[in-house]
């Protein structure tokens, strides 16, 4: 492991005690399991702490920590729909860090951002108690889940990249995407141009029946959004 990435996971594991300190000290006092933002049970100590590091450290509008609850929420009802076995274990902790480098971009700056996840995230997992038997899964969630990669056959892995796909499109698609913009952007035109792409670039890359189904409710949302646009822009010619 080269010297920069042992000090991003070094900086990282950092980042899991302090969260985990902060999340101790808000714990129920009836003993209760922890929830999250949206209510996913966190019912395990390493859940606690992982969901704290997200919730103090993953902050972007379009990549952050509601993201990844969006995705893992998403997943579990995807896994459900289709009647397909996944672990949750490894979804929560794939979906929770999957983005990670996009936070402190890695060394390696040719090296696709879920593989960089997948390299990175056994330290952070190991260090606060994840069960690592099943840190195989975790990986490969992390590799596959952009629209564009293959998951494999893991249904886990699966229903992570369809998930992950899905919050490319509908209302949240176009929030996240003019997020990007940033108030220095001359106009938003860019992220309309992608959001156009994503029309017809994702669709078909989705693979579970219920992700298909979904998809096709958001292209509606989407492709709404986008003809108003159009509309109130005089054409495009004021965007």
């Amino acid at each position: 492991m080269g010297s920069a990435i042992r000090m991003k996971v070094q900086w990282m594991l950092m980042a899991v005690a302090l969260g985990a300190a902060a999340s101790a000290a808000a714990a129920p006092a009836s003993g209760a399991p922890a929830r999250s933002a949206t209510g996913i049970r966190l019912n395990a100590p390493w859940k606690v702490k992982l969901y704290a590091l997200a919730r103090d450290h993953f902050h972007h509008p379009a990549w952050g920590w509601q993201h990844s609850e969006r995705d893992y929420r998403l997943a579990v009802r995807i896994a459900r729909d289709d009647h397909l076995t996944v672990d949750k274990d490894a979804l929560f902790a794939a979906a929770f860090l999957h983005d990670m480098a996009a936070f402190d971009p890695c060394a390696d700056r040719k090296m696709e951002h879920g593989a960089c996840a997948a390299l990175l995230s056994p330290a952070i997992l190991k260090r606060i108690g994840f069960p690592m038997r099943k840190i195989a899964i975790v990986q490969q969630a992390e590799r596959g889940h952009m629209y564009y990669s293959n998951p494999g056959r893991n249904p886990t892995a699966i229903v992570l990249h369809d998930a992950d796909s899905l919050d490319f499109l509908g209302a949240i698609g176009a929030a996240r995407m003019i997020a990007l913009t940033g108030a220095k952007a001359g106009s938003f035109a860019p992220a309309i141009k992608t959001l156009r792409t994503f029309l017809t670039v994702i669709p078909p890359r989705l693979i579970t029946p219920s992700a298909r189904r979904i998809g096709r409710r958001r292209v509606a949302q989407l492709t709404a959004f986008l003809t108003a646009l159009q509309r109130q822009t005089y054409d495009g010619r004021a965007l």
